[in-house]
């Protein structure tokens, strides 16, 4: 068996990769573009034929219903499906663009193990899967099953979660609830007792008012919600943008209010006490619904417009005039719940803040509001019955009370002896195995990734294309795209009640097995196959279905989405008190203040200018930076510049510059947008690009990576969020 060596950081070129006259033999004969395509009936068809498939995208979260059409075996055109809710025939550009993924030549081929600290060879699955089960074996003997932590992104990672739990473990994250969702939801929840969705349910085209706090839609190309936004404004929708770049959604609102970043909190207080001093809130529902409102009219008594225009930077008239835009609208008014909230460490008092204003407005399951949705109820396979109780090595509990999800910043850092002290750490954390997500481009201070790796007994890697953290790997594994593998079936709440099929439209192409079957065959070696009881996850599907009334042949004949009537939900609220929690004795509790308070932040040094981050339609964070087809219309990200600073620095449109933080830390080159369309204390760029793998042909060290200039952060108490946009940088 290969012994492992201290792994460093292996900046992976082809020439770092040896070949293995293993891979040659007959069981391993790779597939090809030009197989033949997979039937809507789950069957093979032939080469000859065209024919549409549906399915659903996995570039982003949305769950867009997709039609394939392959010809002669070969995808050659994505289109929205027309009879999906989420699509209703219509694409974003990642997802028209899938097809640059699915047939990327510098896709991971074959399963690839570590055999020096920078050299990996080519290896069979079986030798793979081989060497990972009894390294797994090992960390379960020595330390515990929940020695062993999985770190995951997206549906196809369903399996493995099952695999950890018959394991042992619960010791799992994900990047997007420290980053995105998780204090939001924490926020909404302690207030309504639930989140507003993984697809917002927002009524951006029925509402007369919509206010966006740091929301980027038309840059976020989430799909659903971009057309539900398109349709407001077609409607007359009147839109408040709280944000420090003047957005594209800025540019189609009637306000735009540059706030000076970190000053969110101020301008929502403000707004409070103009919607509850001119009464201007939702008497009604306040009346039947909440409870502390007493106790909020006097929080914010003295957070006028006046007092916060003096730390937002904002013009007193306009927070009083914006904050009378939307009480003058109840009920058809409300604040965009928004993702990607992890900015300043104080992320679930900005989500409670946003919550109260949504009750004040009494938005809160209204129809022109955020609107309470249905959903299927997917039936469960049944799978033996697990033998083991399944342990964290992390008890989310002990540090966050009030926290949702394990944040995957604190299992990294459990790797590393000693980091994590009191009873926080029960077991150290000696094993990885990584999902789907790029951890080197996912979370701040990317360097504690290499440090945690010297310490890990192991280091799996399951991947698509070439990315970062493969570079730290002990064994590489070829997963499938979207385009070629069953995933489990999607369905959301929604306010068009739907269960959604992902099927394979083409075999997978190469060495690249489905989550699923590497979960299922690790299961078989690690004495674990009986809790796997089916042969392809094909099975399950149908299982599923049929519990529903129908089977994959039958939804495929409805364009793969299956639905139902919308059932009226009842109003209720799942918090302690069964009302809405204007002042939240949860909180109190768990010693935060139970309403939301303003805290200063730290500017800025001399010559350092805070980096916002965000996205461009065109691409999926670094998932796309290497796609051929969306390099075409967005082939570098350029770092935002106003004016009067780009003077200071003697910096011109087009001119290439090096970004260094506040750490010292520089960024590969980047091009320098010059614009007022952002407020002077501030710098902008795009996140995804600047990419290091040497084997991504077309994504190397195009633009600059924000994240590795993300080496500091402010944990958010409460949920363990990781605001990163306390980071400054200059210009070099």
């Amino acid at each position: 068996m290969t012994q492992l060596t201290r792994r460093k950081f292996i900046r992976i070129t082809r020439s770092a990769i040896l070949g293995s006259a293993a891979v040659a033999g007959s069981s391993l004969i790779m597939s090809r573009p030009g197989e033949s395509a997979i039937g809507a009936d789950g069957k093979t068809g032939n080469s000859s034929d065209e024919m549409v498939i549906p399915s659903y995208c996995d570039v982003c979260f949305m769950g867009c219903g997709i039609n394939v059409t392959v010809k002669n075996g070969r995808a050659v055109k994505i289109e929205g499906n027309p009879v999906h809710p989420i699509s209703r025939g219509k694409l974003c550009p990642r997802g028209t663009g899938g097809l640059g993924q699915l047939y990327d030549p510098d896709r991971l081929k074959t399963p690839l193990m570590r055999v020096s600290e920078d050299k990996f060879k080519e290896v069979s699955w079986d030798e793979a899967l081989g060497f990972i089960a009894e390294k797994m074996k090992k960390i379960k003997e020595d330390y515990g099953p929940e020695s062993l932590a999985l770190l995951k992104h997206g549906k196809g990672a369903d399996q493995f979660v099952k695999l950890w739990h018959d394991l042992g473990s619960k010791t799992e994250g994900h990047p997007s609830y420290a980053q995105c969702r998780g204090s939001r939801d924490a926020g909404w929840s302690l207030t309504f007792g639930k989140n507003p969705g993984g697809i917002e349910r927002a009524a951006l085209d029925k509402a007369e008012v919509v206010a966006f706090i740091g929301a980027h839609l038309g840059e976020n190309m989430h799909n659903v919600t971009v057309q539900d936004y398109t349709t407001g404004l077609r409607n007359g929708a009147r839109h408040i943008v709280v944000d420090p770049r003047f957005s594209v959604a800025a540019g189609k609102a009637k306000y735009w209010l540059p706030i000076k970043p970190g000053a969110d909190i101020a301008l929502l207080l403000a707004w409070m006490h103009v919607l509850i001093y001119e009464d201007l809130y939702d008497f009604e529902f306040v009346e039947e619904h909440t409870i502390g409102f007493e106790q909020l009219q006097s929080h914010v008594e003295l957070t006028t417009p006046e007092w916060a225009a003096t730390y937002t930077g904002l013009d007193a008239e306009d927070i009083r005039n914006t904050a009378r835009e939307l009480g003058e609208a109840v009920p058809n008014a409300f604040i965009f719940p928004g993702r990607r909230f992890a900015w300043y460490g104080d992320d679930t008092q900005r989500a409670r803040a946003m919550a109260i204003i949504n009750a004040l407005l009494g938005a809160w399951g209204s129809e022109t509001g955020i609107y309470l949705g249905d959903r299927i109820r997917i039936p469960k396979f049944p799978f033996p019955e697990s033998h083991h109780e399944a342990a964290h090595a992390l008890d989310v509990k002990y540090k966050y009370p009030l926290g949702q999800s394990t944040p995957v910043q604190d299992i990294i850092e459990a790797s590393i002896p000693g980091r994590l002290k009191g009873g926080w750490q029960n077991a150290p954390v000696k094993g990885w195995l990584v999902y789907s997500t790029n951890l080197v481009r996912a979370v701040p201070n990317p360097e504690i990734i290499a440090e945690a790796a010297q310490h890990l007994d192991l280091l799996v890697v399951v991947e698509t294309m070439p990315s970062e953290i493969t570079g730290f790997a002990d064994v590489v594994l070829p997963d499938t795209t979207y385009l070629e593998r069953f995933d489990i079936m999607n369905a959301p709440e929604w306010k068009e009640p739907f269960v959604s099929i992902r099927q394979p439209v083409v075999k997978p192409l190469y060495q690249s097995k489905p989550g699923w079957w590497i979960a299922r065959k690790l299961a078989d070696k690690l004495g674990l196959g009986e809790a796997f009881n089916y042969d392809n996850f094909r099975e399950v599907i149908e299982y599923q279905l049929n519990q529903l009334g129908s089977s994959i042949k039958d939804i495929n004949s409805k364009g793969g989405v299956l639905k139902k009537e919308f059932e009226e939900p009842t109003m209720r609220f799942r918090t302690p008190s069964r009302k809405v929690e204007l002042f939240s004795r949860q909180m109190l509790r768990a010693g935060y203040d139970p309403m939301p308070r303003y805290l200063k932040h730290p500017e800025p040094a001399n010559g350092f200018y805070r980096l916002l981050y965000g996205r461009v339609p065109q691409h999926t964070f670094s998932r796309t930076t290497n796609n051929s087809m969306l390099m075409e219309v967005y082939p570098e990200n350029r770092v935002w510049v106003h004016p009067d600073i780009a003077a200071v620095h003697n910096l011109k449109d087009g001119d290439y510059v090096v970004l260094k933080n506040q750490k010292g830390v520089r960024s590969n080159r980047v091009k320098v947008f010059v614009t007022k369309r952002i407020r002077q204390d501030c710098v902008y760029l795009p996140h995804g690009f600047g990419r290091t793998d040497r084997r991504l042909t077309r994504g190397f060290e195009v633009g600059a990576d924000d994240n590795e200039l993300l080496t500091e952060y402010k944990l958010d108490p409460i949920t363990g969020s990781t605001g990163s946009q306390v980071n400054c940088v200059t210009f070099v």
